[in-house]
């Protein structure tokens, strides 16, 4: 089944099934027939891809744990309850940042404060260990993380154990801070 294909009553329920057995092939047709429907709804609502694909994996998986704790009531109606579960966690997102103020992009460098070119090298790097020592040890753990470790928000949460939502605004205050 591809995915401009829809599925019957009577697939989605022997879909639904077979993630709920463990069948790896279900749980493989399942992300391939709603992930990237899921994400491009995210896409769409959200106009940013990185957060668009971390929310549409967290959809996915809040749906297929659902799915394999038997929280689907109508296993025929699979579709529908993946489509409503990639909206809740959206309308979340949107409830949890509803008062956070708007988030402009980068244009250039210049843009900002800026360092004059003659301070050297070794003055630049005393003025961001200072910046970076004022920081919360938390922001600056993010900021190591996600700069030097290169490693992405939702693997920043698990390794600390804060919301992915934490880790974005730790990085987001620490960077604005340096």
């Amino acid at each position: 089944t591809g995915m401009g294909t829809f599925l019957t009553g009577e697939e989605q329920r022997q879909l639904a099934q077979g993630i709920q057995r463990g069948d790896p092939e279900a749980e493989e047709a399942f992300a391939r027939l709603f992930g990237e429907r899921v994400r491009i709804m995210m896409v769409a609502r959200l106009r940013d891809p990185e957060l668009a694909r971390e929310l549409a994996q967290d959809a996915m998986l809040a749906a297929w744990r659902a799915i394999r704790d038997t929280k689907l009531r109508d296993p025929e109606g699979l579709a529908a309850f993946v489509h409503a579960t990639a909206r809740n966690i959206l309308n979340n997102h949107f409830r949890a940042h509803a008062g956070d103020p708007p988030l402009a992009p980068l244009t250039d460098v210049t843009d900002g404060p800026c360092v004059p070119a003659t301070v050297d090298a070794d003055h630049r790097r005393a003025l961001v260990a200072t910046a970076i020592g004022n920081l919360s040890a938390e922001d600056r753990q993010v900021l190591v993380m996600t700069l030097v470790k290169g490693l992405q928000p939702r693997e920043i949460a698990r390794t600390l154990d804060l919301s992915v939502d934490v880790v974005r605004t730790g990085k987001s205050r620490g960077v604005k801070r340096v």
